[in-house]
């Protein structure tokens, strides 16, 4: 059910998630490779790089109400249980500083991201 919810959302993207997914395809050459319209347990986010436990979200106004703040912080909570480091940008950004947008990303890509439940022991998972 969850893929086919992805691929109808890969049909319909937005401009801005267009314009974002040119951007991040060359990512690959790097060692980063990205999906859009990924099922990540019962959530679909926007773009995820596995290699890099990254998600990149895209936002419209619709987020931007009480109800879309609670819901988008409910699924980044999610998300950071689950191991992944949540960025979120508005459609106006990426369509108005897509090079601005590039950098934080490409930022993200190289900061080391704990791992959320680290073992007792030390060492990492």
């Amino acid at each position: 059910m969850a893929n086919q919810i992805a691929r109808k959302l890969r049909k319909n993207e937005t401009l801005a998630e267009r314009r974002l997914w040119q951007q991040l395809r060359p990512l690959k050459a790097e060692g980063f490779h990205f999906r859009r319209q990924v099922p990540i347990d019962h959530l679909i986010v926007d773009f995820a790089c596995y290699s890099a436990r990254l998600v990149i979200e895209v936002d419209g106004g619709q987020h931007n109400t009480d109800e879309g703040l609670r819901t988008d912080a409910a699924r980044d909570d999610h998300l950071y249980f689950q191991g992944f480091n949540v960025l979120r940008f508005w459609n106006n950004e990426v369509l108005g500083n897509i090079e601005g947008v590039m950098y934080l990303i490409r930022e993200a890509l190289q900061a080391p991201y704990p791992h959320p439940n680290p073992s007792p022991q030390g060492g990492g998972a």
